[in-house]
């Protein structure tokens, strides 16, 4: 499993949204971003997570609990994220 990288609240939200989700509400310095279950007819629920959006980068213990809320695993969301395909 990757390490986490530390990233903004913004490439952590642009990844989310290369991964389906969209953002559905924003109160004060919290995102709320949710993806739809991609067989409707599942009767699955759709997946909610809130991204906090503050001047530092998002610590590592912040970005896997929002990856947690999200369903999403380390390699996936590093695959998907801004630092990785920037090559940094």
């Amino acid at each position: 499993m990757p390490k986490l990288p530390r990233l903004p609240a913004s490439a952590v939200i642009a990844a989310l949204q290369r991964l389906g989700f969209r953002v559905v509400r924003q109160r004060g310095s919290h995102v709320v971003l949710r993806r739809q279950s991609p067989n409707p007819e599942s009767g699955k629920a759709p997946v909610t997570c809130v991204v906090p959006l503050h001047r530092r980068d998002l610590a590592v213990g912040t970005l896997g609990s929002v990856l947690r809320q999200a369903g999403v695993d380390a390699e996936t969301f590093t695959m998907s994220s801004d630092a990785f395909h920037r090559g940094s």
